[in-house]
């Protein structure tokens, strides 16, 4: 279990130097990312992830993942051609079989804590 007033420097912490984005469609994004936590199993984890503008593909095949936007703004896509707005403030949950595409507006930075699921 973490406080989460623990996390007040998560706008600032330094997450490394960034690499291009895998997924990246459109952009040549570059992210980076930090582990913050990780669970005795293994089985979960928790950190900061920020990616410069642009579009990706994402899915959650075999995890779940609640997400923290710390700054920045996105529109999620999901493979139905729904779309909703994300902005500073706001959780969302990616549900484990959720696949679509990610459009980063600004750079974006986010908590996020992933639970994988066991084979």
């Amino acid at each position: 279990m973490f406080a989460f007033q623990n996390f007040a420097h998560l706008a600032t912490i330094d997450l490394g130097t960034p690499g291009p984005k895998p997924t990246s469609i459109a952009g040549n994004q570059m992210e980076a990312a930090k582990t913050l936590w990780t669970s005795p199993d293994g089985l979960a984890e928790a950190g900061v992830w920020e990616c410069t503008p642009g579009r990706f593909t994402a899915n959650r095949e075999t995890n779940t993942e609640i997400c923290h936007i710390v700054h920045g703004r996105v529109t999620l896509h999901d493979k139905d051609g729904r779309s909703r707005d994300v902005g500073p403030g706001e959780m969302l949950v990616l549900p484990i079989g959720w696949t679509g595409e990610w459009t980063i507006h600004e750079t974006t930075r986010k908590l996020y804590f992933i639970k994988f699921e066991t084979a």
